[in-house]
């Protein structure tokens, strides 16, 4: 996993709201455990027609939307069943944030431990957002802070430890692991 420091990108929006896990990669995708490729899968039954060929209207098929890096979503992201194929899914076709007024904390737990930065922001806020998509963002992960090119800042919240991992481009796992010094020191502390 990266390290996610700085987030500089337009936007992509979806105003829908209450968007579930299967509608973020339908739960015939999930039989893998690789995260590479599972992007192509992201909002399939929204991004492909029935015969296969890209849905022109879906917001990630327009081509102004390619390379973008921050999601504007409708309140309620992430909601229905626990799945990491979300986020994976999500940073596989090249997100680093989402940003709503409300991320379903499952997802947001999910996606915080696989380098998906989840930002909660007031609804009159997110909705502020939408109407400028084409403008730059920036998120700063240190500064718990997203800043548009004309100078307005946004705080979101973010626990200590999620923003550690996030800098430091680990998962729970990694932390530890880097920490085995430190571990082995008190054990060997603790059995004398």
């Amino acid at each position: 996993m990266a390290a996610l420091t700085r987030i500089v990108s337009r936007s992509v929006v979806l105003r829908q709201t209450n968007i579930d896990t299967d509608q973020i990669i339908p739960a015939r995708f999930l039989s893998t455990t690789e995260r590479a490729g599972l992007g192509k899968n992201a909002f399939n039954d929204w991004r492909w027609q029935a015969d296969g060929s890209p849905n022109a209207e879906f917001a990630f098929n327009q081509p102004h939307n390619q390379g973008r890096a921050i999601l504007l979503a409708g309140r309620n992201f992430g909601c229905g069943s626990s799945r990491e194929h979300a986020p994976w899914a999500l940073t596989d076709l090249g997100l680093q944030a989402i940003v709503s007024s409300e991320i379903a904390d499952i997802f947001r737990n999910n996606s915080l431990k696989n380098g998906l930065l989840p930002i909660v922001l007031d609804e009159a806020d997110v909705q502020e957002l939408m109407q400028h998509p084409d403008d730059e963002l920036t998120v700063d992960v240190a500064a718990r802070e997203l800043r548009t090119s004309s100078g307005k800042a946004y705080s979101f919240p973010l626990d200590g430890f999620s923003q550690t991992c996030l800098l430091e481009g680990v998962d729970q796992l990694g932390w530890l692991l880097g920490r085995v010094d430190e571990i082995e020191r008190y054990e060997a502390a603790r059995a004398a």
